[in-house]
């Protein structure tokens, strides 16, 4: 179904839409390279974090990313984050990094070298990414597009079953409150905010399954080609 030269389908939405389960998914049943964007965020806020650096120091971020390797590896469906030749990929997923990763995100000069690095692994293969901004900022001219939402409380009810799987205790109300917030940061930051591009197919995964939702992605995908 993925031609010869590269292709880059993008999916983005808010938190808890299904978006890196989908695009685990996506990439697994085309073959091809799965990219969280959110994970790189993730890894340099955790270097952040560990080195005691103020989150407020835009050219100090910038800095840091400078000299930070991020690396990705697709293994069995998931990704495996490589920071500085560290394996991350539990360690980003702390509530800590969670919570603090705004800090990064909303930092221009960090942006312009994350979605740097993000073109060139697009450049090289076929890639499934998702994220906030990738069919808007990242890949405005990308081959396929798609934006998942779904309504809060099923968001939030997503995001507690994942924690507890993890064995995480969660308080319901404080994980909601964090979620609004996360939601109106995204949406209000100047630098790369979420949105729905306008070449972009909306999904609401409200009340599908992953599998439904991967099915209808691919129907997209195969009617475009």
């Amino acid at each position: 179904m993925v031609k010869d030269f590269p292709q880059v389908i993008t999916i983005d939405g808010p938190a808890g839409a299904g978006k890196s389960t989908v695009a685990r998914e996506l990439a697994l049943r085309l073959g091809v390279f799965y990219l969280d964007t959110g994970a790189m965020y993730r890894a340099l806020t955790l270097k952040a974090i560990r080195s005691g650096m103020n989150l407020e120091d835009a050219s100090g971020l910038v800095g840091l990313a400078r000299g930070t390797r991020i690396r990705l590896e697709n293994h069995n469906g998931g990704a495996k984050v490589l920071l500085d030749g560290e394996d991350v990929s539990d360690a980003i997923r702390s509530p800590e990094v969670t919570n603090k990763t705004f800090y990064i995100a909303r930092t221009g000069g960090v942006r312009e070298i994350m979605v740097g690095w993000q073109r060139e692994i697009g450049a090289r293969q076929s890639i499934v990414i998702e994220g906030r901004d990738v069919g808007t900022v990242v890949f405005p001219k990308a081959t396929h597009k798609f934006y998942l939402d779904a309504d809060f409380e099923e968001r939030a009810r997503r995001r507690i079953k994942e924690l507890r799987e993890k064995g995480k205790q969660i308080d319901e109300d404080s994980l909601k409150t964090e979620l609004k917030d996360r939601d109106h940061k995204d949406l209000t930051r100047s630098i790369g905010p979420l949105k729905i591009a306008d070449d972009a197919v909306v999904i609401d995964t409200t009340h599908m399954t992953v599998n439904g939702t991967v099915d209808e992605i691919l129907k997209h995908i195969k009617n475009k080609a």
